[in-house]
């Protein structure tokens, strides 16, 4: 075994990243930069009932969106063709069949391994009686005895088989998880794992046992619901004389009613959540976190700190819960701190027709950006803005109890003060600033309320109840957008 950290992630090319996969592969990420290690991307395709077709290409794609690439193993090439890359390959596990057939033959040889004919009908009755007499399902052992000349022969005359671990029956066996410390089995509750199928492939648990050791993987971090499969795989290292690496059994991603992370409560793929306008390292920082927090005072850590901080030990061993809420609050922390054309680029494809001025539009969609939690709440906020004319049927224009008489003198005077500001005034960075001040100071010089004068101003600007100041409206709108709106509102006033 290499001194170097190896890790791997090994999804099965099922049509979609999971966000507990994203999560796995984070977190081996974190612990092969953290070290200077390498960083592996291996295809777990031997079950071919569960491939979808482009399967692959879409992993490798999402993992790059999330800045997650493998420095070995499988990647796409420049013309986006499957590609491998490292001294120990192939990295596609089907392509490793021989390797795994040879291994499981010497395990029969070293009679830890043996041939089973039961057929697919004897199983399942057999599963049947188990469960009516409320016994765990588990193969009976009937094969175990049979001598291997014996099961040579019959395999000779062409019939069926599978090959199965041989397993003790009797005692237990301890071993040591990073995150859980010791973890006690017992034998007798294990099943004789079938390693090699009828179809002549390997099952997960030969094949990444053996893939394992012959790509030298120090380190296994991956889910809990590979916990029950620890004793057969650390019965394969040892059978051979292995080193087995350490192992480290994530946490379960939970739903808000603790039940396991499902698509019947949330999204579960990494492209939904990026199709939504969730952005990568929004979605990176809450999936570290899930199950893990470097300080516990603190919430936002950039993929560079999460690098420098990760420590697998600290890991809980309790379910985490996938906290929309948290992800929403994270996700509009980022908006707010990427730079503005990138955050622009974000809400074109939502606001594009919405008007023909793209820098009107521009200004409007930064107007509502600390109010957005994804780029495409930005068409919602800002329509009424970008619209030519405002419907003030369902508006509130006067204030409170406010007499429409007096709300029109207030707007009448707005009016007049802005129809005497130049144009080029209006474009200004203290913009906001300069309007706020005189209109405040005539408020003033009037003896007029704040709240008489700029909710009218506010609602005549947005033609909404709730929206930015009237401040920030003028500056958006310019002088004669905003001059034909008080128009409209000081006629809907009057009619």
């Amino acid at each position: 075994m290499t001194d170097k950290v190896r890790v791997r992630f090994a999804p099965s090319p099922t049509g979609f990243l999971h966000i507990g996969g994203l999560r796995t592969a984070l977190y081996n990420e974190l612990l092969a930069k953290q070290t200077g290690g390498s960083f592996i991307l291996r295809i777990e395709d031997t079950d071919q009932t569960r491939l979808v077709e482009g399967g692959i290409e879409n992993i490798v794609r999402t993992m790059k969106m999330m800045g997650l690439e493998a420095n070995e193993g499988v990647y796409l090439d420049n013309k986006d063709q499957i590609a491998e890359r490292g001294d120990y390959g192939p990295y596609l596990q089907t392509k490793r069949k021989d390797k795994h057939t040879a291994y499981a033959k010497q395990l029969i040889e070293m009679d830890k391994a043996y041939y089973c004919f039961c057929s697919a009908e004897r199983l399942e009755d057999l599963r049947h009686e188990q469960q009516t007499a409320g016994k765990p399902t588990m193969y009976d052992g009937k094969c175990r005895a049979t001598p291997r000349e014996e099961a040579e022969k019959r395999i000779a005359n062409g019939e069926k088989y599978v090959i199965r671990l041989k397993l003790p029956k009797q005692g237990r066996i301890t071993a040591w998880d990073v995150i859980r410390d010791d973890i006690s089995f017992d034998w007798s509750l294990i099943d004789d794992q079938i390693i090699i199928k009828s179809d002549g492939l390997p099952t997960y648990h030969l094949a990444a046992t053996c893939d394992d050791h012959d790509m030298e993987i120090t380190h296994v971090i991956r889910g809990e619901d590979w916990l029950p499969s620890l004793p057969k795989h650390l019965f394969i290292f040892e059978s051979f004389g292995w080193t087995a690496p350490k192992y480290a059994h994530l946490p379960l991603l939970l739903n808000a009613d603790h039940s396991k992370l499902s698509k019947r409560q949330n999204d579960v793929a990494v492209e939904d959540y990026l199709n939504k306008g969730y952005l990568p390292q929004a979605i990176i920082n809450f999936v570290a976190l899930l199950g893990w927090n470097p300080t516990g005072d603190r919430e936002l850590y950039s993929h560079e700190e999460l690098i420098l901080m990760f420590d697998l030990a600290k890991v809980n061993k309790a379910g985490a819960v996938f906290n929309l809420e948290k992800l929403d609050w994270i996700n509009e922390h980022y908006l707010r701190s990427i730079p503005e054309d990138e955050y622009l680029a974000l809400t074109h494809p939502y606001i594009k027709d919405l008007n023909s001025d793209q820098n009107f539009v521009d200004r409007a969609a930064l107007l509502v950006r600390d109010r957005v939690t994804l780029p495409s709440q930005v068409a919602e906020l800002v329509s009424t803005i970008l619209k030519e004319t405002v419907d003030y049927s369902q508006a509130n224009i006067a204030w409170k109890t406010q007499p429409k008489e007096q709300a029109v003198e207030r707007l009448e005077a707005v009016k007049k003060l802005l129809s005497d500001i130049d144009e080029s005034s209006f474009a200004k960075r203290e913009a906001r600033v300069e309007h706020e001040q005189r209109i405040k100071k005539m408020i003033m010089d009037k003896g007029w309320g704040n709240g008489d004068t700029l909710w009218p101003l506010r609602v005549a600007l947005s033609g909404q109840d709730k929206s930015p100041s009237p401040f920030e409206l003028l500056e958006v709108l310019g002088k004669e957008r905003s001059l034909k709106r008080l128009e409209a509102a000081i006629s809907h006033l009057s009619t």
